[in-house]
């Protein structure tokens, strides 16, 4: 396995606005993280991905690893053209969902026309589609029929279901995961705390996804997904847990002048 490591958009919600999008992208790079596009600001309905934020996006995010959410308002196949081919530009892997792809979220399902249709996209194109944690069987049936996709495993749904177990969504994951949603919660509401909570996922279930993964040859990102508090909070103790007790490979290094870089939106 090697891993590498973004910080989902979401850290920023609440505090981001039309201006902070470079200043955000700013403070990552200094800490040596690349970026989780999340396809708006939150409460606001424009899409990052249309063809007009195209150019701000290539120029904020350059030099950085970006993987991009997809969007999941109905999206239709247009508009799925239209952020595969952004994900192109910027040289970025996308995560979606059951929904995203109108595949519901049901062992009797249907995987449908419009899923194969995206996934054709994307082949074409050459742009890696990994599908986020949902109904075990369902991704199942997923990969079964569409050998190129792969999988994005969400620490915090893996910790909820009430059916089948964090180490289960591990095993029957592991070999096919490109993507890695790292968030934590208490077993009740997937509220995407910080890893390494206190009474969250114990640290035996992040060792065993760790010690899972090293089987397999795969290139992985490794997404902080967190809900605000103060980004650099979050960002400070989701690393420690991951980096200075876990011992995860290949921390991100911080940049020189990194000290100088706040986050301070405007």
């Amino acid at each position: 396995m090697r891993i590498r490591y973004v910080v989902s958009t979401m850290v920023f919600w609440w505090r981001e606005n039309n201006l902070s999008f470079e200043q955000e992208c700013q403070y990552l790079r200094s800490l040596g993280f690349g970026v989780e596009l999340w396809p708006n600001i939150k409460g606001q309905n424009e899409c990052r991905y249309e063809k007009r934020n195209w150019s701000r996006l290539v120029a904020a995010t350059s030099g950085m690893l970006v993987t991009i959410r997809s969007r999941n308002d109905g999206t239709t196949l247009e508009q799925w053209n239209e952020q595969i081919e952004c994900a192109k530009l910027l040289d970025a892997s996308i995560v979606t969902d059951l929904r995203s792809l109108r595949i519901a979220d049901d062992p009797e399902a249907d995987i449908g026309d419009f899923a194969a249709e995206v996934v054709k996209m994307t082949e074409d194109n050459d742009v890696k589609l990994s599908v986020e944690t949902g109904r075990l069987q369902t991704l199942k049936q997923l990969g079964e029929e569409f050998p190129s996709i792969s999988y994005c495993l969400d620490t915090g749904y893996a910790n909820l279901d009430p059916v089948f177990t964090f180490r289960q969504y591990v095993d029957e994951l592991a070999e096919r995961v490109a993507h890695l949603h790292l968030t934590d919660n208490y077993g009740e509401s997937d509220d995407h705390e910080p890893p390494g909570l206190r009474g969250g996922i114990p640290r035996e279930n992040w060792e065993y996804l760790l010690d899972t993964l090293n089987k397999y040859d795969n290139e992985i990102i490794g997404s902080l997904e967190m809900c605000p508090c103060m980004p650099a909070v979050m960002i400070r103790q989701a690393s420690e847990f991951l980096f200075e007790e876990l011992k995860w490979p290949n921390p991100p290094q911080k940049q020189p002048g990194y000290a100088g870089v706040t986050y301070n939106p405007t």
